[in-house]
């Protein structure tokens, strides 16, 4: 573990520094001042030597540690090794996760922010089948996940069904439009790809902007009711001939109640989600994913149909979308064409990549700096977005490929290595 010359970091230092002083200057080293004589320019250079120090050491310390810690130095870790920490990892955090709204030191806000994680976990894990097991880029994810929103949202106003019987019909629909949406893409590739699905997701947005006789256009959709529990209401007092959950039971009626039922609802669907997904990638229709990620030429030329594959993939990766829709619908009781923007596929690639394309668990992790980080620091305003723009530095810096990368095979051979 034998750390670079000091020199070498003392450029890297200085470089990054001479970078940073370069953008902060027109950003930071000026600003308009308001007097009685009018606007004028002020100057603020101390802010851009400030800003220079702070990025010229950080880049010398990182470059000092990096180096210290090179993947060919350290000792390799076994992959079966690495397999059981996950696994371990993986089971803490689900036990941490059921048991979250009954520790000391929960609340309200706690839950309510946990719930808005694991909608975005249940997203990623979603997007991971179609970016990280069949390696095909989806920059219009956000579609699908208005379409399940939608589609709950208009079925309990327009016709009074219930949250678990829209529920499964959201996914149907987004499913068939993830297979729509599929059929004009198979013979694309990469950025080619990208673009027409960036391009399909705009276009559910517009439509759902634009018709507002079905959409209800730019004001979208209030009064959304939520979910019960075998009929049990979670509110102060329930209507004729229905009973609240706080009279069932004999409790005082809390609002709290509603809160941690919702996020019992949405971890329900994330762990489901889960494993489905874990059992799939040992089936055929799993393995046909990886082979077409790792080459589509030879994929096809093992007799494997990559019409069917991507089909697949989109299919099921927009049923679980549609699912985190329609929960998302329920949970706020309103939903606008603003919800779905492209940012919000942005953040779910994100997860999915700075996680590491096809690990569950990185998915998880990657949601709970992303999405979780700047909601702790919302109270910070402006600030949070520092928080959140520094972990994503950090993590391309240190983990290129991914907090838990892992594109090994989840099948081999008998005997493989």
């Amino acid at each position: 573990m034998k750390a670079p010359p000091i020199a070498a970091a003392l450029r890297e230092g200085l470089a990054g520094a001479l970078v940073a002083a370069g953008l902060a200057l027109p950003m930071l080293g000026f600003r308009l001042v308001d007097s009685a004589q009018g606007l004028s320019l002020g100057t603020r250079f101390d802010w851009v030597l400030w800003a220079a120090l702070i990025v010229g050491l950080g880049r010398f310390a990182m470059t000092i540690l990096r180096g210290a810690w090179q993947p060919s130095q350290a000792p390799a870790m076994g992959e079966a090794k690495a397999a059981r920490l996950r696994l371990m990892a993986g089971w803490a955090l689900a036990g941490l996760a059921i048991t979250l709204p009954f520790l000391p030191f929960s609340d309200r806000n706690l839950v309510d922010k946990a719930t808005l994680v694991l909608i975005y976990v249940m997203l990623g894990w979603g997007l991971n089948i179609v970016v990280g097991l069949a390696g095909l880029l989806d920059l219009g994810f956000v579609a699908f996940y208005a379409v399940g929103a939608y589609s709950y949202a208009l079925l309990a106003t327009g016709l009074g069904w219930s949250f678990w019987l829209c529920l499964p019909l959201a996914g149907l629909f987004a499913a068939g439009f993830g297979v729509a949406l599929g059929f004009p893409v198979l013979r694309l590739r990469g950025d080619y790809l990208a673009i027409v699905t960036l391009g399909f997701g705009e276009i559910i947005r517009v439509i759902l902007q634009n018709w507002q006789d079905f959409t209800g256009g730019p004001s979208g959709i209030s009064s959304i009711p939520r979910p019960t529990l075998f009929g049990l209401r979670f509110m102060a007092s329930a209507p004729d001939g229905h009973q609240t959950f706080a009279d069932y039971f004999g409790l005082a009626f809390s609002g709290d109640h509603r809160v941690i039922f919702l996020y019992f609802i949405i971890l329900g669907l994330a762990l489901l989600t889960n494993l489905f997904t874990l059992r799939i990638r040992r089936l055929p229709i799993g393995r046909a994913w990886e082979a077409l990620r790792e080459d589509e030429i030879a994929c096809r030329s093992l007799g494997l149909n990559p019409t069917t594959i991507k089909l697949s993939a989109f299919a099921l990766g927009a049923m679980f979308a549609g699912f985190a829709g329609s929960f998302f619908a329920t949970r706020q009781g309103f939903i606008s064409p603003e919800s779905f923007s492209f940012i919000e596929s942005a953040v779910i690639l994100a997860i999915v990549v700075l996680g590491g394309m096809g690990s569950q668990i990185g998915v998880v992790l990657a949601a709970l700096i992303l999405v979780g980080l700047p909601e702790w620091f919302r109270e910070l305003q402006q600030y949070r977005m520092i928080a959140f723009g520094g972990a994503m530095v950090l993590i391309m810096l240190w983990k290129p490929s991914g907090l838990l990368s892992s594109r090994a095979p989840t099948i081999r051979l008998k005997g493989a290595k």
